[in-house]
Protein backbone atom coordinates (compact mmCIF):
# COMPACT_ATOMS: atom_id res chain seq x y z
CA UNK A 1 0.00 0.00 0.00
CA UNK A 2 1.25 3.34 -0.26
CA UNK A 3 4.27 4.84 2.03
CA UNK A 4 2.48 8.02 3.36
CA UNK A 5 1.00 7.32 6.28
CA UNK A 6 -0.37 10.93 6.51
CA UNK A 7 -2.29 10.69 3.58
CA UNK A 8 -6.60 9.48 4.52
CA UNK A 9 -8.65 6.84 2.70
CA UNK A 10 -12.36 7.10 2.83
CA UNK A 11 -14.70 4.07 1.49
CA UNK A 12 -18.09 4.67 0.21
CA UNK A 13 -21.03 2.99 1.08
CA UNK A 14 -22.34 -0.31 -1.52
CA UNK A 15 -23.37 1.28 -4.74
CA UNK A 16 -24.75 -0.28 -7.88
CA UNK A 17 -21.78 -1.81 -10.08
CA UNK A 18 -20.75 -0.26 -13.51
CA UNK A 19 -20.13 -3.45 -15.44
CA UNK A 20 -21.96 -5.97 -13.79
CA UNK A 21 -26.09 -5.51 -13.03
CA UNK A 22 -26.33 -8.05 -10.73
CA UNK A 23 -23.61 -6.96 -8.59
CA UNK A 24 -22.61 -3.87 -5.68
CA UNK A 25 -19.42 -2.66 -5.45
CA UNK A 26 -17.53 -0.23 -2.73
CA UNK A 27 -14.76 2.42 -3.96
CA UNK A 28 -11.53 3.85 -1.81
CA UNK A 29 -10.93 6.89 -2.40
CA UNK A 30 -7.76 9.02 -1.29
CA UNK A 31 -8.87 12.40 0.59
CA UNK A 32 -9.76 14.85 -1.92
CA UNK A 33 -8.52 17.66 0.45
CA UNK A 34 -4.95 16.51 0.43
CA UNK A 35 -2.65 18.30 -1.49
CA UNK A 36 -1.99 15.56 -4.37
CA UNK A 37 2.15 16.69 -5.90
CA UNK A 38 3.65 14.29 -8.71
CA UNK A 39 5.24 12.15 -6.10
CA UNK A 40 2.44 11.51 -4.25
CA UNK A 41 0.31 10.56 -7.12
CA UNK A 42 2.35 8.63 -9.09
CA UNK A 43 2.86 6.53 -6.08
CA UNK A 44 -0.86 5.99 -5.29
CA UNK A 45 -0.85 5.17 -9.38
CA UNK A 46 1.76 2.22 -8.74
CA UNK A 47 -0.22 0.91 -5.95
CA UNK A 48 -3.85 0.51 -8.69
CA UNK A 49 -5.56 3.28 -7.81
CA UNK A 50 -6.80 5.88 -11.04
CA UNK A 51 -7.79 9.29 -11.04
CA UNK A 52 -11.55 10.77 -12.40
CA UNK A 53 -11.63 14.59 -12.27
CA UNK A 54 -10.16 15.69 -8.52
CA UNK A 55 -10.75 12.25 -7.29
CA UNK A 56 -7.92 9.36 -7.09
CA UNK A 57 -9.77 5.95 -6.23
CA UNK A 58 -9.55 2.09 -6.88
CA UNK A 59 -12.06 -0.19 -6.30
CA UNK A 60 -12.39 -1.95 -3.08
CA UNK A 61 -15.10 -4.51 -3.17
CA UNK A 62 -15.27 -7.30 -0.40
CA UNK A 63 -16.24 -10.29 -2.67
CA UNK A 64 -15.53 -9.19 -6.27
CA UNK A 65 -11.65 -8.68 -7.68
CA UNK A 66 -12.60 -8.33 -11.40
CA UNK A 67 -11.46 -4.95 -11.66
CA UNK A 68 -7.64 -5.16 -11.98
CA UNK A 69 -5.35 -2.24 -12.90
CA UNK A 70 -3.19 -2.70 -16.19
CA UNK A 71 -0.13 -1.09 -17.33
CA UNK A 72 2.20 -1.64 -20.60
CA UNK A 73 5.64 -1.79 -19.95
CA UNK A 74 7.19 0.52 -22.90
CA UNK A 75 10.30 -1.25 -23.65
CA UNK A 76 8.93 -4.86 -24.18
CA UNK A 77 5.71 -3.70 -25.44
CA UNK A 78 5.79 -5.57 -29.04
CA UNK A 79 3.90 -3.77 -32.11
CA UNK A 80 1.31 -6.30 -33.74
CA UNK A 81 0.24 -6.20 -37.47
CA UNK A 82 -2.77 -4.81 -37.22
CA UNK A 83 -1.35 -1.82 -34.97
CA UNK A 84 0.89 -1.50 -38.01
CA UNK A 85 -1.77 -0.94 -39.96
CA UNK A 86 -3.39 1.46 -37.56
CA UNK A 87 -0.53 3.95 -37.79
CA UNK A 88 -0.22 4.31 -41.36
CA UNK A 89 -4.16 4.93 -41.11
CA UNK A 90 -3.41 7.83 -39.00
CA UNK A 91 0.00 9.39 -40.50
CA UNK A 92 -1.99 11.96 -41.88
CA UNK A 93 -2.85 13.22 -38.48
CA UNK A 94 -0.62 16.36 -36.08
CA UNK A 95 -0.39 15.31 -32.68
CA UNK A 96 -0.27 18.62 -29.89
CA UNK A 97 -0.02 18.85 -25.80
CA UNK A 98 -1.22 21.17 -23.81
CA UNK A 99 -2.50 21.48 -20.14
CA UNK A 100 -6.70 20.89 -20.46
CA UNK A 101 -8.99 24.08 -20.23
CA UNK A 102 -12.03 24.18 -21.90
CA UNK A 103 -12.92 24.68 -25.36
CA UNK A 104 -16.35 24.84 -27.38
CA UNK A 105 -14.73 23.02 -29.84
CA UNK A 106 -13.67 20.11 -27.43
CA UNK A 107 -16.67 19.72 -26.14
CA UNK A 108 -19.07 19.63 -28.94
CA UNK A 109 -16.40 16.34 -29.52
CA UNK A 110 -16.92 15.06 -26.64
CA UNK A 111 -20.37 15.25 -26.65
CA UNK A 112 -20.98 13.90 -30.25
CA UNK A 113 -18.85 10.85 -29.08
CA UNK A 114 -21.02 10.29 -25.73
CA UNK A 115 -24.51 10.96 -27.28
CA UNK A 116 -23.52 8.07 -30.18
CA UNK A 117 -21.52 5.92 -29.47
CA UNK A 118 -22.28 5.52 -25.56
CA UNK A 119 -26.24 6.23 -25.15
CA UNK A 120 -26.44 3.24 -23.19
CA UNK A 121 -23.58 4.32 -20.42
CA UNK A 122 -24.02 6.90 -17.06
CA UNK A 123 -22.58 9.84 -19.16
CA UNK A 124 -25.22 9.63 -21.17
CA UNK A 125 -26.02 12.47 -21.96
CA UNK A 126 -23.06 14.62 -22.51
CA UNK A 127 -23.18 17.81 -20.43
CA UNK A 128 -20.70 20.46 -20.27
CA UNK A 129 -20.68 20.26 -16.27
CA UNK A 130 -20.10 16.65 -16.73
CA UNK A 131 -17.46 17.38 -19.37
CA UNK A 132 -15.60 19.86 -16.93
CA UNK A 133 -16.12 17.68 -14.07
CA UNK A 134 -14.87 14.62 -15.60
CA UNK A 135 -11.77 15.37 -17.96
CA UNK A 136 -10.57 19.31 -16.81
CA UNK A 137 -9.18 19.06 -12.95
CA UNK A 138 -6.88 21.28 -12.14
CA UNK A 139 -3.79 19.00 -11.22
CA UNK A 140 -0.33 19.43 -12.45
CA UNK A 141 0.25 16.11 -13.89
CA UNK A 142 -2.48 16.58 -16.23
CA UNK A 143 -2.04 16.97 -19.91
CA UNK A 144 -4.99 17.34 -23.30
CA UNK A 145 -3.59 15.58 -26.17
CA UNK A 146 -5.11 17.04 -29.76
CA UNK A 147 -5.11 14.92 -32.58
CA UNK A 148 -6.03 17.11 -36.18
CA UNK A 149 -6.08 16.31 -39.61
CA UNK A 150 -2.59 17.95 -41.25
CA UNK A 151 -4.56 19.16 -44.57
CA UNK A 152 -7.86 20.90 -42.84
CA UNK A 153 -6.77 20.81 -39.19
CA UNK A 154 -10.06 18.93 -38.39
CA UNK A 155 -10.21 18.00 -34.35
CA UNK A 156 -10.97 13.96 -34.90
CA UNK A 157 -9.54 12.35 -31.15
CA UNK A 158 -8.59 13.62 -27.82
CA UNK A 159 -6.94 11.94 -25.03
CA UNK A 160 -6.67 13.16 -21.35
CA UNK A 161 -3.45 11.75 -19.46
CA UNK A 162 -1.32 12.27 -16.57
CA UNK A 163 2.22 12.78 -16.66
CA UNK A 164 4.84 11.16 -13.86
CA UNK A 165 8.44 11.34 -13.94
CA UNK A 166 8.39 7.13 -14.59
CA UNK A 167 5.25 6.98 -16.88
CA UNK A 168 2.08 7.74 -18.22
CA UNK A 169 -1.52 7.24 -17.14
CA UNK A 170 -4.21 7.58 -19.85
CA UNK A 171 -7.46 8.92 -18.03
CA UNK A 172 -10.02 8.92 -21.30
CA UNK A 173 -10.14 9.16 -25.05
CA UNK A 174 -13.08 10.67 -27.26
CA UNK A 175 -12.98 10.58 -31.39
CA UNK A 176 -14.78 11.71 -34.32
CA UNK A 177 -18.01 9.06 -33.93
CA UNK A 178 -18.24 8.81 -38.00
CA UNK A 179 -14.44 7.59 -38.21
CA UNK A 180 -14.46 4.03 -37.50
CA UNK A 181 -11.75 3.17 -39.85
CA UNK A 182 -9.18 4.98 -38.41
CA UNK A 183 -9.32 3.25 -34.99
CA UNK A 184 -8.63 6.25 -33.30
CA UNK A 185 -8.59 4.98 -29.71
CA UNK A 186 -5.90 2.60 -30.68
CA UNK A 187 -4.09 4.90 -32.38
CA UNK A 188 -3.78 7.36 -29.14
CA UNK A 189 -2.72 4.56 -27.19
CA UNK A 190 -0.22 3.59 -29.56
CA UNK A 191 1.18 7.48 -29.94
CA UNK A 192 1.14 7.52 -25.85
CA UNK A 193 3.24 4.12 -25.97
CA UNK A 194 5.62 5.80 -28.48
CA UNK A 195 5.63 9.59 -26.74
CA UNK A 196 6.68 7.07 -23.57
CA UNK A 197 9.88 5.80 -25.61
CA UNK A 198 10.40 9.58 -26.81
CA UNK A 199 10.23 10.44 -23.59
CA UNK A 200 11.96 7.23 -21.10
CA UNK A 201 9.32 6.55 -19.70
CA UNK A 202 9.09 3.13 -18.20
CA UNK A 203 4.84 2.11 -17.96
CA UNK A 204 1.90 3.06 -19.95
CA UNK A 205 -1.43 2.64 -17.61
CA UNK A 206 -4.34 1.94 -18.90
CA UNK A 207 -7.15 2.08 -16.22
CA UNK A 208 -8.69 -0.90 -15.05
CA UNK A 209 -9.35 -4.26 -16.77
CA UNK A 210 -12.49 -6.69 -16.66
CA UNK A 211 -11.56 -10.12 -18.24
CA UNK A 212 -15.18 -10.67 -18.75
CA UNK A 213 -16.19 -7.20 -20.51
CA UNK A 214 -16.17 -7.01 -23.95
CA UNK A 215 -15.79 -3.16 -23.52
CA UNK A 216 -12.39 -3.30 -22.13
CA UNK A 217 -11.06 -6.02 -24.70
CA UNK A 218 -8.77 -3.45 -26.28
CA UNK A 219 -6.39 -3.34 -23.69
CA UNK A 220 -5.39 -6.62 -23.86
CA UNK A 221 -4.41 -5.99 -27.27
CA UNK A 222 -1.22 -4.09 -25.99
CA UNK A 223 1.26 -6.95 -24.69
CA UNK A 224 3.27 -8.02 -23.33
CA UNK A 225 1.16 -5.88 -20.14
CA UNK A 226 0.92 -6.27 -16.11
CA UNK A 227 -1.70 -6.87 -13.96
CA UNK A 228 -2.08 -5.24 -10.47
CA UNK A 229 -2.71 -8.26 -7.83
CA UNK A 230 -2.66 -8.84 -4.42
CA UNK A 231 -0.81 -5.94 -4.32
CA UNK A 232 2.28 -6.71 -6.58
CA UNK A 233 2.31 -6.37 -10.31
CA UNK A 234 2.51 -9.55 -12.34
CA UNK A 235 2.78 -10.10 -16.11
CA UNK A 236 0.81 -10.89 -18.38
CA UNK A 237 2.55 -12.14 -22.20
Amino acid sequence: MVSDQKLKFYLTPEHDCSYFKTRRATTLFADPRSEFNTHRFANLTENGFRRSGDYIYRPHCSNCQACESLRVPVNTFKISQSQKRILKKNADLTVSISKPVFREEHFKLYQRYIDIRHQDGDMYPATEQQYRSFLLAEIETARLIEFRHKKSAELLAISIIDQFPNALSAIYTFFEPDQNARSLGGFAILWQLAYCQKESLAYLYLGYYIKDSHKMSYKNKFRPYQIYQNEQWVDCP
